[in-house]
């Protein structure tokens, strides 16, 4: 019977060899791009559109502060995008007086046009006058505030109408 006996083995157990750890490379996954385009990259940058479908009053508007020497005049049919108005119009004024004068002159345009300012806010060296036009919403900047908000890049979707034609309208 001593024979069936296993032989304790006086030496240490040997552990169990694993092969040696790989590194694993985890790959990125690319998230998956719509191949869809915005209706910002459908469109030319500029989109030239018939002036008799722009209400007067945002014509009035444009001619003001054309009038009044502001630079940079843009308009954004906004449309569908906002249900707070259908036109912004951006301007840039060069000094606190400057905007004071094209707000105001913004505010005669719409009273002659029919269609008064529905409010206006500004605050004392701000940089930034605004004017509620009811369907139309004015913002004049100084050029260091404008470049700060950045509104074109907000409202980029909106359609960027042709101020040389509305002037000629």
């Amino acid at each position: 019977m001593s024979a069936l006996k296993k032989k304790k083995s006086t030496a240490p157990a040997k552990k169990k060899s694993r092969a040696p750890l790989k590194s694993v490379r985890r790959v990125a996954v690319k998230p998956k791009v719509s191949k869809a385009k915005a209706r910002s990259e459908n469109l030319k940058p500029v989109v030239a559109r018939v002036a008799s479908k722009v209400p007067v009053h945002v014509l009035a508007v444009v001619k003001a502060l054309d009038d009044k020497k502001a630079e940079s005049i843009r308009v954004l049919e906004l449309g569908q995008l906002s249900s707070v108005a259908d036109y912004m119009i951006i301007a840039t004024g060069n000094s606190d007086p400057h905007l004071r004068a094209l707000r105001i002159e913004v505010e005669r345009a719409l009273d002659e046009a029919g269609s008064p300012a529905r409010g206006t806010e500004s605050q004392k060296e701000s940089g930034w006058t605004v004017v509620d036009g009811f369907d139309v919403v004015v913002h004049v900047f100084r050029p260091d505030v404008r470049e700060s908000y950045s509104m074109e890049s907000l409202w980029r979707d909106g359609l960027d109408l042709s101020v040389k034609d509305l002037l000629k309208a």
